[in-house]
């Protein structure tokens, strides 16, 4: 239903497709996957012709109705979430808006000369609404606004009043809802919760029509995708499978490609020295003028390009005590709002807890009494012997100075360190050369997450309070902080709604609910494997 035949496109001096092709197919569901900056919105934006390609062609077939979600909603305001999501319902919308103006007229003693054309333009626009479930549109939006996440009272509220996070909720439930042939969805789970990304996934394993994705969410990924395109270097390769399969299989040719540029490299080193040996004798000319034909029509092997692969080691923290954190008897209200009553946790040396529960059931607000943040109403907060804390605020990526450069920033944050040492952790966060001297002002989303991390690590605390450290991290940062991580000594306490990044480290589940607090044992896995889900707000 879609294809771009031998695109080429060119951002500035920057090659981001040679005479590439891809395709999407009716039901198919496709990963568009590789590094940041490598050109994935841009493969949506020659499809929705908001871009041109510089070469070749995009070809939709005739009928095909496209479905788009970035990161940019746009305005939203003066109108309901519900009135909101509905109007961007495409066609059955107009129709939807046209029943009304034409009920309207149809009542109007003022238009009765009009009144036999107003009838039967309302029977056309009436068969096609229903057609395409006009009315049952309203109900299939409070679905999907439910399935997101929100609340009764919220979707019947103003939109103005919202984040840009729930915006992204409306702006995505507005795609959904228009049941387009065609789906593209650039980043949908950035700003979703747990609960949310799962209701997500099982609504797209449903969608009958065609999907292209992007997402650094693996286990979406994995879970949803028969096919994965991945942008390298210029070129679009697919492969057949989910993402596991994809890095096994560019493995494997990866691996079997350094091995032909291996060999062909060994056999042009001994012609090249062969023709250098010989070449001034008069009695091996024709060999020599045979071999050098011979290489001149041989195609060179290029060795695959590596990805720069980001790694970071944690130097070995202070030893704790053995209590690291304890709780006792907390109570936090927010108004009427009730939090904790009576809540008691003892965190140990070497544990890993993650925090899971619904939105509202105050995981951030536990991270923010244990970081020192906020105070608790009543009860007592602990935090043990030699205990030093790095915290991860979902808000600190706004507390970087717009003007300063990514080093300023370390060297601000570590005025002591060795300069030298602050451009090798630099670099382990993915800010090698002159990317040091970005300003923060221009750092996308991923780049203002891995320089607070940088900043937080530097000096190893030996517990690591995090929430939502992964969010706009790309594949390649969030599989180094989670293998980083692996290797901590510490101990950590963590909200996530990533559930790769969840099984990979915690081996104590807490679950917050309004009923009270209850504990895990085992991890992450060991949770959905005890209660059958996911997430807190997933039934079994």
């Amino acid at each position: 239903m879609i294809r771009l035949d031998n695109v080429s496109r060119q951002h500035g001096r920057q090659v981001l497709f040679l005479e590439s092709s891809m395709s999407l197919n009716p039901g198919e569901k496709v990963g568009l996957v590789g590094p940041n900056g490598a050109g994935k919105s841009t493969i949506f934006r020659l499809i929705t012709r908001r871009e041109e390609p510089d070469e070749g062609q995009v070809v939709i077939n005739r009928g095909v109705t496209v479905g788009y979600f970035d990161q940019d909603v746009g305005e939203m305001s003066g109108r309901t979430v519900l009135a909101e999501t509905l109007a961007g319902a495409g066609e059955v919308s107009e129709l939807g808006a046209e029943l009304a103006q034409l009920e309207a007229a149809m009542a109007d003693p003022e238009q009765a000369d009009a009144l036999e054309a107003n009838i039967e333009r309302f029977g056309e626009v009436q068969a096609r609404f229903q057609e395409l479930g006009g009315y049952g549109l309203e109900a299939s939006a409070r679905e999907i606004l439910a399935g997101l996440s929100f609340r009764e009272e919220v979707i019947d509220d103003d939109v103005g009043k919202l984040s840009g996070g729930w915006k992204m909720r409306v702006a995505l439930a507005r795609i959904l809802l228009m049941a387009p042939d065609a789906l593209l969805l650039d980043e949908p789970t950035n700003h979703l919760d747990i609960e949310s990304i799962i209701w997500l996934e099982n609504f797209l394993r449903a969608f009958e029509g065609g999907l292209i994705i992007t997402s650094h969410d693996r286990r979406l990924l994995n879970r949803l995708c028969g096919k994965i395109v991945e942008i390298d270097g210029g070129s679009l390769n697919t492969y057949s499978g989910n993402y596991d399969f994809y890095e096994e299989q560019r493995a494997i040719a990866q691996t079997q490609l350094e091995a032909q540029a291996a060999r062909q490299a060994a056999m042009l080193a001994k012609e090249e020295a062969f023709i250098a040996r010989f070449k001034a004798r008069a009695s091996h000319a024709a060999q020599v003028q045979s071999r050098i034909k011979k290489l001149d029509k041989i195609e060179r092997i290029e060795p695959p390009k590596q990805r720069r692969q980001i790694q970071f080691e944690f130097r070995t923290p202070p030893r704790s005590g053995d209590d690291v954190l304890t709780l006792n008897s907390v109570n936090k209200a927010y108004g009427e709002h009730v939090i904790y009553d009576d809540f008691d946790l003892l965190v140990r040396r070497g544990e890993r807890w993650c925090v899971m529960g619904v939105n509202g059931s105050g995981k951030s607000t536990l991270l923010r009494l244990v970081a020192g943040e906020s105070k608790p109403d009543a009860g007592d907060v602990t935090i043990g012997a030699s205990v030093v804390m790095g915290y991860f605020a979902q808000h600190a990526m706004e507390l970087l100075q717009p003007e300063q450069t990514v080093l300023e920033s370390l060297q601000t944050a570590h005025p002591l360190a060795p300069l030298g040492a602050l451009h090798t952790l630099a670099g382990a966060f993915g800010f090698s050369g002159d990317e040091v001297e970005k300003p923060c002002r221009i750092l996308s989303g991923g780049e203002k997450a891995r320089l607070v991390i940088a900043q937080m690590l530097y000096n190893p605390p030996n517990f690591l309070v995090l929430d939502e450290p992964t969010n706009h991290l790309d594949m390649d940062t969030k599989a180094m902080l989670v293998e980083a991580l692996r290797n901590f000594e510490g101990t950590m306490l963590f909200v996530s709604h990533d559930r790769y990044f969840l099984g990979e480290l915690a081996n104590r589940v807490l679950e917050l609910s309004p009923g009270g607090a209850t504990t895990y044992p085992g991890g992450y896995r060991a949770y959905v494997e005890s209660t059958g889900r996911e997430a807190p707000g997933l039934g079994p």
